[in-house]
């Protein structure tokens, strides 16, 4: 609910409003002024941009938490292409066969591991971690066999094999069986997923990107056809 109270940017924006930047961090990413000096972000280059397709405004270049403001609906479209596509994405199904192997690793949503969290955490550069604790903390020894659950993370901060990213970097979970196959249609949004944080802003992989800018510019014939 507060997403969508605080996300107000006008349906339709002056033509005005025909160039464009990229964001450095990441050139999939294209910067809009607007006029009350804050920034659309979108993945499609489309001018006048769509705010309803927009990833959000910000005030600051680049991004951050305390800048940002995430448009809800652009969540919604994540998490649908996610739920279409996650098991489709060859890092995922590395991952996955990672998991079915004697050395796999699991998380078990729902264990203790799960419920207590932040045991055995890293810590990486500028004192910040990158990653909850190991297999053993997170649900146990996993894989070789028995099945379990994987997570899709966002990819702007890199996980240790073996450990699980932060509740903000993580999309959502998938099941896989017990010879390492991801299960078609399995994928659970996560709910703590963060647009932007202290360590960047959304980092799909080439594959999955792919994905969500055609369901992007779907949408956007949508719109055109009813204007």
């Amino acid at each position: 609910m507060l997403l969508a109270t605080r996300f107000r940017v006008a349906s339709q924006l002056p033509k005005a409003f025909r160039s464009f930047t990229t964001l450095e961090s990441n050139h999939n990413i294209k910067v809009f002024p607007l006029p009350n000096k804050t920034h659309l972000l979108t993945l499609l280059p489309t001018t006048p941009p769509s705010p309803t397709l927009s990833i959000g405004t910000t005030t600051t270049l680049p991004p951050t938490p305390q800048s940002f403001t995430t448009n809800p609906n652009f969540l919604s479209i994540l998490n649908s292409v996610l739920a279409e596509h996650a098991y489709s994405d060859p890092g995922l199904q590395s991952q996955a066969q990672a998991f079915a192997s004697p050395a796999g690793f699991s998380f078990l949503p729902g264990s203790a591991g799960a419920k207590a969290g932040g045991a055995g955490r890293r810590t990486g550069k500028k004192g910040s971690d990158t990653g909850a604790g190991g297999a053993s903390a997170e649900g146990g020894a996993g894989g070789a066999g028995r099945g379990g659950w994987v997570h899709l993370s966002d990819e702007r901060t890199p996980v240790d094999f073996g450990r699980i990213a932060w509740p903000e970097d993580i999309f959502g979970s998938v099941e896989v069986d017990g010879q390492g196959k991801i299960l078609e249609g399995t994928f659970q949004g996560s709910g703590t997923y963060r647009v932007v944080t202290n360590q960047g802003i959304l980092g799909l992989s080439p594959f999955l990107m792919e994905k969500l800018i055609a369901r992007l510019r779907e949408e956007e014939a949508k719109e055109k056809q009813k204007a």
